[in-house]
């Protein structure tokens, strides 16, 4: 079976360099918030030319901390897409805030500006954008109605590490831009993980009090926070892949350019609009017979998958929020036909091939 991803080949291509980061790590006896921590928080603020980035539990609780820090919470109104892994919701829930969610562009599968537009009330906080499969959304749009009614910008970039807009990296352009390093990441650890990238230092200076159970240390707790910290180790494994994102992300776009070569007149293939930069967290197509087209895959040997089946909108954990099918017809749509394929950087060419002509012959 070609699987969706091979995260064993990956950490065979690099175990020397890991063992021995895991094992100083080990020998320091420095497990919380240690030096690995604030080199990684360091290098990829660099990285995205941002002020500072802080290490978190998760990619789930980049999202909640950032809402929470910016000031979000009862009462307040947070627009969303729809079309996103459930924890984009979730987070903003979390905070008593509401999820307003609004239609996806039928191009990039992406939130919608002219949609955000019409949903904007005066309890709206903030615009939540998510670059999905790893295309940026429509920063400058997002960005313009973010001035016009005084809202907060936070991005929602856990499938988009070195994605960029119009030359700047995704992550960059909100009040915070949130990532996740789930170990299928194009950047993942080997286990959970998240960061926050901020540029203003009160918000800064919340987040990192609430990461660490409302405390600035020495025992003292200023409010109820979380117990959320980037682990050391963690940190260590992600500052030896972190040389190489930029080849990973190119080594994706690479298969993504090939398959793109063979599969056109027969699915509907990803697009890269002009500006963009497409880093394929994943290779997803579309079409009308996607259970059929599924079935054949599997049997033939070939893994893929689809994401995501009920938009968040449709979910029953939501329900309360009154939608109902019908109300996001693009984002519905997308759900129905979506289906994506084996995509990362070690992925043979032939099983490229092997995976096109199973498409094109079904």
């Amino acid at each position: 079976m070609i699987p969706m991803v091979d995260l064993k080949r990956q950490f065979h291509d690099i175990k020397d360099e890991i063992c021995a980061v895991i094992t100083e790590v080990l020998e320091s006896s420095q497990y919380i918030l240690g030096p690995k921590v604030m080199e990684l928080e360091r290098q990829i603020a660099a990285y995205h030319g941002v002020a500072e980035a802080l290490g978190v539990a998760s990619g789930t609780d980049a999202l909640h901390l950032a809402v929470e820090a910016l000031g979000i919470g009862e009462g307040d109104e947070v627009i969303t897409t729809p079309f996103t892994f459930f924890a984009t919701a979730e987070a903003i829930m979390y905070t008593g805030a509401t999820p307003v969610f609004v239609d996806i562009e039928p191009d990039t599968m992406n939130i919608d500006p002219v949609e955000i537009e019409k949903k904007i009330t005066e309890r709206t906080r903030a615009i939540l954008p998510v670059h999905i499969f790893g295309h940026p959304a429509d920063m400058d749009r997002i960005n313009a109605l973010a001035r016009k009614y005084n809202l907060k910008v936070i991005e929602d970039c856990a499938q988009s590490f070195g994605a960029e807009y119009n030359g700047k990296k995704t992550g960059s352009f909100g009040d915070a831009g949130c990532f996740s390093f789930y170990p299928s990441k194009n950047l993942g650890a080997y286990g959970d993980g998240g960061m926050i990238l901020l540029k203003d230092p009160a918000v800064t200076a919340e987040v990192r009090k609430l990461r660490n159970h409302g405390s600035k240390g020495m025992y003292r707790h200023e409010c109820v926070g979380f117990n959320s910290r980037l682990d050391e180790i963690q940190a260590a494994i992600l500052l030896v892949k972190f040389r190489r994102i930029d080849q990973y992300n190119e080594l994706r776009r690479q298969k993504a350019s090939l398959y793109n070569s063979l599969l056109s007149g027969n699915v509907e293939l990803p697009v890269e609009r002009a500006g963009c930069r497409h880093v394929y967290h994943q290779y997803t197509i579309r079409s009308n017979n996607r259970e059929k087209l599924q079935k054949v895959l599997h049997d033939k040997g070939a893994s893929s998958v689809v994401y995501y089946p009920v938009p968040v909108h449709l979910q029953e954990a939501v329900s309360v929020l009154g939608y109902k099918k019908g109300d996001l017809p693009v984002a519905e749509e997308a759900a129905e036909k979506v289906l994506s394929l084996p995509v990362y950087p070690e992925l043979e060419e032939s099983s490229i091939r092997e995976i096109a002509e199973i498409i094109n012959h079904a």
